[in-house]
């Protein structure tokens, strides 16, 4: 098939294509060469002729038109990413990633191509805090925590009917959706815009609610994407890591070559359309436990600061119930944390790193997202 992929020169994008033009797919790629990714004077990785690149901007029809001539297959992987970035650069994550989404959806429409598989990369930051069990109250969703408890220290979350701690569990598709951050509600809009395309024009979408992504080939200079790469830098630098809520908090980290396993079985052509896929690893740490994790990997023994910080529009706990997409989308994760963090760190020794935390703290303390909780 002939196969487009909008943000197809950044992370997620590079890796997929590799793959498909292993299965004997024809790849184009479509990517504004975004300079906070890819760095300035950016362009499109050599494939040797094998890929065709069209640098252009997902928010002007024209390039977009032209990307799409002769396309089977579209995987709308061009989005912003990054909760603490979002949450003040509001416009510029609305009008990219759910202005860009009705873009190429509107298009599609008006030129009534015939595309056989639609693919958006969505995230589980659509569902806001994770799911929860209360001894009280049984399954619940746990709301917005307040900034009054943040600031004394208070991270976990509670029942949103009695108030009583509460024990996260794994969440499942079928999970109510209530993002905290402005990225995790661009990409619940991006969601509803496909469900739109497949009422109203019948295009075959599938969407793939990846968790927390990490690998060789993440960008090591993003200082609001990855937060491996972000620890690595730390490490590296040998500068000490300050955790965010103590540490605690709960993630599911899946490795690029898991979330490319996937990107691939949503080709399937029998799979149901305007379907949803949890892409995890089924592994669940704290974030305390991957910096001692990618430590160990690295033989560094971690400097580990807790000074309470924590940023507006993070969640304390979300990982992934992966039983409807090991069912119906076959989809295994075979990368272990510890395999991964090797492969990561085998691939980023001798690049270039620059720790950029500070500057991420000092744009986030500006507009009052971040703080300090008080030692409980």
């Amino acid at each position: 098939m002939k196969i487009l992929i909008t943000g197809g020169a950044g992370f997620i994008g590079t890796h997929t294509t590799r793959a498909l033009l292993k299965q004997g797919h024809q790849v184009r790629l479509f990517d504004n060469l975004d300079p906070q990714i890819h760095g300035p004077n950016a362009s499109f990785p050599d494939w040797q002729g094998k890929v065709e690149c069209q640098r252009g901007d997902i928010l002007n029809s024209d390039e977009l038109e032209k990307a799409l001539e002769g396309i089977d297959v579209v995987y709308h992987l061009a989005s912003l990413t990054g909760v603490g970035q979002s949450m003040y650069e509001i416009r510029h994550y609305a009008d990219t990633n759910i202005n860009g989404t009705a873009n190429l959806v509107e298009v599609i429409a008006k030129k009534k191509q015939r595309i056989s598989r639609l693919v958006l990369s969505s995230s589980r930051a659509v569902y806001g805090e994770g799911a929860a069990l209360c001894e009280r109250c049984g399954l619940v969703h746990p709301q917005d925590r307040k900034r009054s408890n943040l600031d004394k220290g208070i991270f976990h979350v509670f029942c949103p009917s009695c108030n009583m701690n509460v024990k996260p569990i794994a969440t499942g598709e079928g999970f109510s959706c209530s993002p905290v951050s402005i990225y995790g509600w661009s990409k619940l809009q991006q969601e509803e815009i496909f469900r739109f395309a497949t009422k109203y024009f019948n295009l075959p979408v599938v969407m793939l609610r990846y968790f927390n992504v990490y690998g060789a080939g993440q960008a090591l200079n993003n200082p609001y994407t990855g937060v491996v790469s972000i620890f690595y830098a730390r490490l590296k630098n040998n500068n000490p890591v300050s955790l965010y809520e103590k540490g605690l908090p709960l993630r599911d980290f899946i490795n690029i070559a898991d979330i490319v396993d996937a990107n691939l079985l949503a080709l399937d052509q029998e799979l149901l359309v305007d379907n949803i896929f949890n892409i995890g690893s089924g592994e669940i740490l704290t974030v305390c436990d991957l910096v001692n994790a990618l430590g160990k990997v690295m033989g560094i023994t971690p400097q580990i600061l807790d000074q309470g910080e924590f940023r507006e529009g993070d969640i304390f706990s979300c990982f992934a119930d992966l039983e409807k997409s090991k069912r119906i989308l076959g989809f295994n994760p075979k990368v272990s944390l510890q395999q991964g963090l090797e492969e990561f760190v085998k691939w980023a020794d001798g690049k270039k790193t620059e720790d950029l935390y500070e500057k991420t703290v000092k744009e986030l303390s500006m507009y009052g997202l971040f703080g300090k909780g008080a030692k409980s």
